[in-house]
């Protein structure tokens, strides 16, 4: 009876595992139950020499264990160019179970990356640093030609070499871009800041300026650029104004889109209560007014009012506005401990960078511990 009922279920069975078979879905499934065990048995070779090196391989199954499974791995020639740079088994150590994959890039190729890069840097020592922190950006050997133009047009437009390896570590994007498509960018940005009344003698300072501040410029279409310096026209900004707005948010205005200023300059007008001519000052003192969301000044504002701080208060500076709910509230908390109560004063003490703050707070306090007399000095009697 147990035998019938088995054959029974057998083309049952059969015709699932067709239907998987048949089935896309399906595949990770059935890789899971086929025993390829060749493509998952990891290189004994790559393991030995990765040892060789004191590298932790437990750490390389965790982060990228598929480097391991690789006929081809490259672990002393990758390798063998470190130490040529003066790089110590420590440091080939970390920088090899950071980035595994450095083992599978073609050794010519990782050659060229280093005379690249060297283009950039004052000495090995430097270059070896920088690899240490940013090995990912090095390994990433693709593009070496544009790379190479690139480089040499950043140092033809006047960028410092330590701007430019800067560059390289955390805006690697902008080198795979066809060098030609970053001189037409870059002329644009020339030709929009003269056409709002940049002069020529300070263009260059600018736009260095603002590639050294904000390099994903270089990715950003040219009509979107052409689109919001418009928009910010329609808005009634003047082009001087719209100059004063490039020169404090730098590149970053390039990265808002006219609806998402118009959003926030709707919410501003409401929750300040004033007209446009009010707005527009507003926005000059303050450009972050333009740069975040709607749902970040609204988080901003409801925790500035929450601290009893009011509205007047906040439209007489602003600025505070680029603090966020956290800091505030730890800002408030200092200054609360020496008896200055922010709501019935001025927000300038509140507001300003972290150096700023701690200078203003240093102030207050050796005023608030000065002794009203000085008990040793002479008194001015008359005889």
């Amino acid at each position: 009876m147990l035998w019938k009922l088995l054959v029974r279920s057998q083309p049952c069975r059969l015709y699932f595992f067709r239907k998987m078979q048949s089935t896309p879905n399906c595949k990770s499934f059935l890789a899971y139950f086929t025993t390829d065990r060749k493509s998952n048995k990891e290189n004994e070779r790559t393991v030995e020499k990765l040892c060789k090196f004191s590298v932790d391989v437990r750490k390389i199954r965790k982060l990228k264990g598929w480097v391991l499974l690789e006929d081809e791995t490259y672990v002393e020639e990758v390798a063998n160019i470190l130490q040529e740079l003066g790089a110590d088994e420590a440091v080939i150590a970390s920088i090899l179970e950071r980035c595994p994959e450095a083992i599978v890039c073609n050794p010519a190729a990782v050659d060229t990356q280093r005379k690249l890069w060297q283009l950039v840097c004052k000495n090995e020592e430097e270059l070896v640093k920088l690899i240490e922190q940013f090995p990912e950006s090095f390994f990433t050997v693709k593009d070496q030609e544009n790379l190479k133009l690139n480089v040499q047009f950043f140092q033809e437009l006047g960028l410092k070499n330590v701007v430019i390896s800067r560059f390289l570590t955390t805006a690697s994007s902008i080198f795979h871009n066809p060098v030609e498509n970053n001189k037409e960018m870059i002329r644009l940005l020339q030709e929009n800041y003269l056409n709002i009344g940049g002069s020529e003698a300070n263009m260059k300072v600018w736009l260095l300026k603002l590639l050294s501040q904000n390099p994903f410029i270089l990715l950003k279409s040219p009509t979107t650029i052409k689109e919001t310096l418009e928009f910010l026209q329609e808005q009634g900004f003047t082009n001087f104004e719209i100059l004063q707005l490039l020169s404090k948010l730098k590149g970053f205005i390039f990265q808002l889109c006219p609806r998402g200023i118009q959003n926030s300059i709707s919410f501003s007008k409401n929750a300040f209560e004033c007209t446009e001519h009010d707005l527009k000052q507003l926005v000059l003192k303050c450009p972050a007014l333009l740069y975040y969301s709607v749902p970040v000044l609204e988080e901003r504002i409801q925790g500035l009012l929450k601290e009893g701080i009011s509205i007047a208060q906040i439209r007489d500076t602003p600025m505070v506005l680029e603090l966020t709910p956290q800091i505030v509230q730890y800002r408030i908390r200092k200054l609360n401990s020496l008896g200055y109560k922010i709501k019935d004063g001025h927000l300038a003490n509140l507001n300003g960078t972290k150096k700023e703050f701690e200078t203003n707070f240093g102030k207050i306090q050796a005023k608030k511990e000065r002794p009203l007399f000085n008990p040793v000095a002479p008194l001015n009697v008359e005889e």
